[in-house]
C-alpha cells in the first residue's frame, strides 16, 4: 500500500493493491493506474523501493506505510 493525494477529491489516502487496475512502464519506472476511494481513476509512479547506493547522501527517503 502507499499514500496518494487524489487529483479529483484532493484527499490524501492509502491505496491498497486491490485498487490497482494496471501497471505500465513509464519514463522513470513503473506507473500504477488505480481507482481512488472517491471513484476517480488515478495514476502514480511506483517509486516505493529506495534505490541502492553506497553513498548515503544519494539515498532517497520514501514514505512507506507498513
Amino acid at each position: 500500500m502507499f499514500l496518494h493525494t487524489c487529483s479529483a477529491c484532493a484527499k490524501r489516502q492509502l491505496i491498497f493493491p486491490s485498487q490497482i487496475t494496471a501497471v505500465a512502464a513509464g519514463d522513470h519506472g513503473p506507473v500504477a493506474t488505480f481507482t481512488c476511494w472517491c471513484g476517480a481513476e488515478q495514476s502514480a509512479p511506483l517509486n516505493l523501493v529506495p534505490r541502492e547506493s553506497d553513498d548515503p547522501a544519494e539515498r532517497r527517503d520514501v514514505e512507506l506505510v507498513a
